[in-house]
Formats: structure tokens, sequence, C-alpha cells
């Protein structure tokens, strides 16, 4: 996976280019919250709550640049073998992000949606959750799914077990169908996807829509991941020739 060098971060943002097709999907792994408030002497928590207060900057750059479709990994399945202490704070930064920036999203057309199972939020919560989507259901603008409490192959086996529980014959199941019941049934496949934090991994992201993505991976932290950084993402993504699997151009 190609790497970007650390950030220099006495330069001014880029002004932003415009994109060739076919970028109408971008997936980011948000990475590096604990580390960053590690480093700079906070509690973990304070990563975290810096790195959701990221979120509505980086989501207005890419809706500058006309990308219809964003989706961020908050919160895996497997996180939940976190402390509880931090479980805690993670569903206290959760409910003020969705207090904070629900209704800025809404004012800029901004539609929200979820990836993964609700059943683990505490009822208050669940419930803002349900209030942010419905209040943004019919926005036309750019569509920002949050994958949160959310596995790539936990989504694989609940489209298996909706399509035995649909009394689908075998001979009817390709790869549309299983497409079109998994949690993005109606969006374009990630083009891209960005991981922040420095890691090389997908982590259980979206793993039957990214077949065919690109992947760039930054060490810079989620919490910093700027302007400057999203357009340096999106010029690699510009060198990238997209083959599907076919054979180099000639």
């Amino acid at each position: 996976m190609p790497q970007s060098p650390h950030p220099d971060t006495r330069k001014k943002a880029t002004k932003p280019s415009p994109l060739p097709p076919p970028l109408k999907h971008v997936g980011i792994i948000m990475d590096g919250n604990g580390r960053w408030a590690k480093e700079r002497g906070l509690p973990r928590i304070e990563g975290h709550r810096a790195g959701t207060r990221n979120i509505r900057p980086v989501v207005e750059a890419f809706a500058r640049r006309g990308i219809p479709y964003l989706t961020l990994f908050a919160f895996s399945t497997e996180n939940w073998s976190r402390p509880d202490w931090e479980i805690k704070g993670l569903m206290q930064v959760l409910g003020e992000a969705i207090d904070r920036e629900t209704e800025e999203f809404h004012r800029h057309g901004v539609r929200l949606c979820h990836l993964g199972h609700l059943d683990k939020l505490a009822p208050a919560l669940r419930d803002k959750v349900r209030q942010a989507l419905e209040l943004t259901k019919n926005n036309t603008g750019l569509s920002l799914s949050i994958a949160f409490n959310y596995g790539g192959r936990a989504e694989i086996l609940d489209a298996l077990r909706d399509i035995i529980r649909d009394h689908i014959p075998p001979e009817a199941v390709d790869e549309a169908l299983i497409s079109r019941y998994l949690y993005t049934s109606g969006q374009p496949d990630p083009d891209f996807i960005i991981r922040t934090g420095g890691d090389l991994r997908l982590s259980n992201f979206l793993l039957w829509q990214s077949a065919y993505s690109e992947i760039y991976c930054t060490p810079t932290y989620w919490p910093d991941f700027n302007e400057e950084e999203i357009e340096r993402a999106l010029e690699n993504y510009r060198r990238r020739e997209r083959r599907f699997g076919g054979r180099p151009s000639e």
C-alpha cells in the first residue's frame, strides 16, 4: 500500500483541484486518535473527541470537490473488547458529536446513513442516531455513511442470512444480488480507501465492496488529517491507473 510522507505543517493548504471520474465514493479508516492524545500527554478520550471534531471539516472538503459518497469507519464490532472506561467515553463522544453536528450537516444538505447495528447502544443514544438519520434522509447533497458497530464479515454474514431467509434459490445468487443485500445497497463501491495513523490493513472495513478499491495509507493521525493531507491523498489517486484486474494499457 502506498504511503505518504509525513505532513509538512508549515505549508498552507493546497487549493482543491478537480478530480477525474470515476471517483464517486471515498472510504476513510479513521485511526490514530489514541496515539495523537498520548503524544500530547492527554487522556485517550480527548483523542477521540478531537477526532470527532475533525469530521465536519473533512466532510466539507470532500463535498467541495463534488464527491457524492463518503464513508467513515468510526467503531468496529471488534472495538467492544476495549476497556469499559474507553467504551463509555466513546459513547459519550458519539452523543456529543450527534448533538453538535446533525443540524449543521442538515443545513448543508448532507444525508446521514448508518452502517452496522445499533442494538448495543444505550436507548437514548440509539434514539439520537435514528433522529439524525430521519432528519437528513431526504437531503440530496453528499451522502455521509458512518460505520459504527460495523464489521465487514458481519455485513456479509447478514446479507447471506437475509438471502436464505428470503428463500432465494442458489442459482439466482450472484454478485449483484449480494450487493443489494449489503448495508451499502444503492451506493457505488468505494473507488478510494484512505487509512490514517500509519497501519497498512483494511481492518474488516467494506471487505466485499473494496475488492478493486485503490488504497492509500498515511502516517498522519486522524485528528490532524486536514485539507492539505486530503489533497495529498487525492493527488496520489490521480496518478493511479485503475484496471479492475485487466491488463495494463499500452
